[in-house]
């Protein structure tokens, strides 16, 4: 069994590998709390004089929270909605491997270089989403990469739209709150 550095950059790498092993490790799953956590906290640190401390809370509570849904989505819509023969998944692997999606978001501290900070912060998302569609791919058993797009595509969406609807203004409306009050 890797170690939890081994596994990181096993997941930076896009090695199918290293999915396949977190997903059949039922002990990975607090590795994968970790992982996203330890990126949360990286973006933080990265992108503290933008958003501030409270923001980089905020935003690490809500990338958890888009963590689980994600796997959640994934799994509902890969073994329901777009099943293959093969595929097989339930949440917990699902959200083990994705969680480990989360790695390359370690180089987030980097986003605190002045004027470069938003690039390499984009820079490190779209190399999450690429993992991520062949996390994705992993996990839900297919034979195609095509397939893992769409799936992600559409947990995407939903996410975004939970993002929108429902997260945003609970935290704004506790931002507001804890400003009244104090």
């Amino acid at each position: 069994m890797a170690s939890l550095g081994e596994r990181m950059v096993g997941a930076m790498q896009g090695d199918v590998k290293t999915f396949t092993e977190i997903e059949a490790d039922p002990t990975a799953i607090g590795q994968a709390v970790t992982v996203i956590v330890i990126a949360g906290v990286a973006s933080l640190i990265g992108n503290v004089f933008r958003v501030g401390l409270l923001g980089g809370i905020m935003s690490l509570v809500v990338t958890l929270i888009l963590y689980a849904l994600w796997s959640l989505l994934v799994v509902l819509i890969g073994t329901k909605v777009m099943p293959e023969p093969a595929t097989k998944a339930d949440f917990n692997e699902a959200f083990r491997v994705i969680g480990f999606t989360a790695s390359p978001g370690v180089f987030n501290v980097l986003a605190i270089v002045p004027f470069l900070g938003p690039l390499i912060s984009f820079v490190i998302s779209i190399w999450m989403i690429v993992i991520g569609v062949i996390a994705v791919r992993e996990v839900l058993d297919y034979s195609n990469t095509g397939r893992a797009i769409i799936v992600c595509l559409l947990a995407m969406v939903v996410c975004w739209i939970v993002l929108m609807l429902v997260l945003t203004p609970l935290f704004l409306g506790a931002a507001v709150v804890g400003s009244v009050t104090n």
